[in-house]
């Protein structure tokens, strides 16, 4: 037997501009290798392993879980950074899924990064990225236009973006929705358990989408966090079966390594790394054969969960928390790093028998064959039917809305809205009555029922998280909010817009209408008073391919669905009242308006000019009512609503040039100056005052901001307009002193 092979230093001349070229250390062949590794067991006749306990199979995923401890650590060591710990403890498992042909595996562990990228450079994904060579992967690693520090839409074959904990599964439930024929394996860590979403987003989706069972958690269940033991170390294999059973899931698949130890390891979590050859590949076989099960569970319609319980660090340089990533001293010369690279060493031959199943698993590289990797086909909507209303006319805009996104999603069936809060309580019923809200009880008078297209889990993260992985992975989708709730649901939505910024493939924007502003609800208190939100949207705006819009009427917000719903590769936020507002502009207005940035609504003759911009439709009723006592002084105004303040940035102060599609109209100065140039310039903005930057930066005149401080309970809007100090009397004395 041969367990841990003499080694050898690696870089040979036989091995130039070989994909091994860079391979730190070889050994020698493991016992049995000529029988049962020399071939591959898989081909591009054969794409997955279909008897998961021949002894090829099994000694072959050995071989595949090895390399890929063996390439996470060498990549990691070579900028001494990154983290190869939590990955080296599933390495089995990914390992087991690739060679049964399952290799659309999103994450929910951003630090397991290194060891999808292995797994992508051995498949010969990375190849579309010109890394082609271990060595050249070792320069490109954690570099700009290289291998990123956490997975990213930039990375050929990688189905996901993976950054904070608690998301990787809403992509793999937004890809199996999309793909029935596919399995969606997807890792979580132990410590992911802890953050307060993903389970309970998996049992509102299992109860809304029985029928959607392919799909596959893998818990990375090995004790430890990043500095210290996880949460759940302490429970039993009971206790977490009991767990996953008790959150909804058929079936539960525990493989824990410690019933394979002939090392006496004395923990409760240990390292399969450490056992006896024999035993290795009786512990590679467990994996092998339950992962296989519980493929063909999920795939037979059961919600089920695969559990492999071993030691953090398992086979690189450290164990436990203390392998969680490398430090500046753990070079490629490290004591340390040296022994756990030399320990998972393997022959030149084996490499190539892990590099031809990896490849042809599954039909061929991930970068050909992975559900991202091509354009989803979608459903031609024609003609929106926009219903322009004339001037004067009140109408709610959110409603207007809610018609088209009705007929959206009638026309495309895979269209899917989703709202924690109610569509009803948002002026939006007319969604609920086209689409049906996607509940196991029918009831005509809720407007539920099973099938329907509108998902409504009380939970913004799990709005967010199927509306933003749907429209990475191709689909059109709506989330709605309320403004005040919306903002449980962004680290996701984050997420998603920046990878659509790197995307190498269009996809649909991912659309959002926030409603019920906080002017409209003054007697529920500042609980639902919280428009900040705006200012985290302003920050993104200078990410390139983030675009806010403030429709100021119901015919404005047509066309700024309409224009959202043509998008590609953006996040949209459409903000807007439910309060019936009066029309004040046509359809071939908006359009232009969606082009420029903004509409010039009124102008009035006066000895002065005090220009208004202007942010949200409610806020347009006091300057309205400031310019008229502005007029009746002899004092000119001019009203402008600032439709897409992201078009009034200069091109410098964005990276729109940097996005996969990008968009790069902005407003030139000489249009700058004929909006905003005047005597005085107020801003005025019903959020936060971060919104109205583009305009601040840009203007020369006299200038200040009236924006939101804080809620307070109000009978009206126009209270709050007077609690927060951007009432007319307010707006008016300040044009006043400006001009003076």
């Amino acid at each position: 037997m041969v367990a841990t092979p003499e080694t050898t230093n690696a870089a040979t001349p036989a091995f130039k501009d070989d994909f091994r070229e860079g391979i730190q250390y070889f050994g020698e062949p493991l016992e049995g290798f000529d029988e049962l590794g020399l071939l591959p067991v898989l081909s591009p006749e054969k794409s997955g392993v279909t008897d998961p306990s021949d002894r090829a199979a099994v000694f072959q995923t050995l071989l595949a879980a090895d390399a890929l401890r063996y390439l996470t650590l060498q990549v990691t060591a070579s900028k001494a950074s990154g983290h190869p710990g939590g990955f080296a403890s599933s390495a089995e498992a990914v390992a087991a899924f690739y060679m049964l042909g399952h290799k659309n595996m999103p994450t929910e562990v951003g630090h397991h990064a290194p060891g999808y990228y292995s797994a992508m450079f051995l498949d010969r994904s990375l190849e579309d990225m010109g890394i082609n060579t271990v060595t050249q992967m070792r320069d490109r690693y954690r570099e700009k236009h290289g291998l990123l520090g956490h997975l990213s839409g930039f990375i050929p074959g990688i189905l996901a973006p993976a950054g904070p904990l608690g998301q990787g599964q809403h992509f793999a439930m937004a890809a199996a929705l999309l793909h029935r024929d596919k399995l969606f394996p997807v890792t979580m860590g132990d410590g992911g358990m802890g953050e307060p979403y993903p389970i309970s987003s998996i049992a509102h989706f299992h109860t809304a989408y029985p029928e959607v069972t392919n799909f596959i958690p893998i818990l990375v269940w090995n004790g430890y966090s990043q500095e210290h033991h996880s949460m759940v170390s302490t429970k039993t294999n009971a206790e977490m079966i009991a767990f996953w059973k008790g959150n909804g899931f058929d079936e539960v698949i525990l493989i824990d390594a410690k019933d394979f130890d002939d090392q006496n390891q004395p923990e409760a979590y240990v390292d399969s790394t450490a056992f006896s050859f024999k035993q290795r590949l009786a512990f590679t076989e467990a994996v092998l054969v339950g992962v296989d099960k519980a493929a063909k569970l999920a795939f037979g319609g059961k919600l089920t969960v695969f559990i492999i319980k071993q030691l953090k660090g398992a086979g690189v340089h450290a164990r436990g928390a203390k392998s969680h990533n490398l430090y500046a001293h753990h070079t490629l010369e490290n004591p340390d790093v040296v022994a756990g690279l030399k320990s998972r060493a393997l022959n030149p031959e084996a490499w190539q028998t892990v590099r031809t199943n990896l490849e042809w698993a599954g039909g061929g590289s991930s970068s050909k064959t992975a559900v991202t990797e091509s354009v989803l086909a979608l459903t031609d909507l024609g003609t929106l039917p926009l219903e322009e209303y004339a001037a004067g006319e009140a109408k709610i805009s959110t409603t207007a809305m809610g018609r088209l996104v009705g007929y959206v999603g009638q026309t495309d069936k895979r269209y899917i809205v989703t709202n924690a809060d109610g569509n009803e309580a948002s002026g939006i019923a007319n969604i609920n009555q086209a689409l049906k809200i996607n509940h196991p009880t029918e009831d005509a008078l809720y407007n539920q029922g099973p099938g329907g297209q509108v998902y409504e889990p009380l939970s913004e993260d799990a709005c967010a998280g199927l509306a933003v992985g749907l429209a990475l992975m191709g689909s059109r989708t709506l989330w709605c909010s309320y403004e005040s709730f919306a903002i449980n649901g962004l680290p996701i939505w984050q997420t998603v817009t920046q990878a659509m910024a790197e995307l190498r493939r269009p996809t649909p924007a991912t659309v959002c209408l926030f409603t019920a502003g906080a002017l409209e609800q003054g007697r529920n208190g500042w609980t639902h008073q919280r428009p900040e939100i705006e200012g985290y949207f302003a920050s993104m705006m200078r990410n390139g391919n983030i675009f806010p819009l403030f429709p100021l009427d119901a015919n404005s917000i047509q066309v700024c669905y309409d224009w959202a719903l043509k998008a590609v590769n953006k996040g949209v936020v459409i903000t807007a009242s439910k309060s019936p507002l009066p029309i004040r502009t046509t359809f071939e207005q908006n359009r232009k308006a969606l082009e420029d940035g903004a509409i010039t609504l009124q102008e009035t003759a006066g000895n002065k000019k005090v220009v208004f911009a202007v942010i949200g439709d409610m806020m347009l009723i006091p300057v309205y009512e400031a310019a008229q006592k502005l007029a009746e002084q002899g004092i000119g105004s001019k009203i402008v609503s600032i439709v897409s303040p992201r078009r009034l940035y200069r091109p410098t102060d964005v990276a729109w040039d940097t996005c996969s599609e990008p968009d790069g109209k902005f407003l030139s100065d000489a249009e700058f100056e004929a909006f905003f140039g005047g005597d005085a310039l107020i801003g005025v903005v019903g959020g936060a005052s971060a919104m109205l930057e583009p305009v601040m930066l840009r203007s020369n005149s006299k200038r200040d901001v009236f924006s939101w401080k804080r809620g307070e309970t109000t009978a009206s809007a126009g209270q709050l307009f007077d609690f927060n100090g951007m009432n007319a009397d307010a707006i008016a004395s300040r044009a006043k002193q400006l001009i003076s």
